[in-house]
């Protein structure tokens, strides 16, 4: 079993309306909201997208969801 990872929320909350993500932790608003309630494997697929997704948000690129 795996430990329940945290919550990748840094309380810097806005949406990047091109992209659909939080420009604050890169997760989709459907991630977020599910968050509380996703088994811990599916909190850990959600945090394994986040840097690239950060990355790309960073550069002005096209983020892959």
């Amino acid at each position: 079993m795996i430990d329940r990872p945290q919550s990748p929320c840094v309380a810097d909350c806005a949406l990047d309306a091109r992209a659909g993500l939080c420009t604050g932790c890169g997760r989709t608003l459907a991630e977020i909201g599910e968050w509380g309630g996703a088994t811990a494997e599916r909190q850990c697929a959600i945090l394994a997208k986040l840097p690239e997704r950060m990355a790309q948000l960073a550069a002005g690129q096209p983020v892959r969801l």
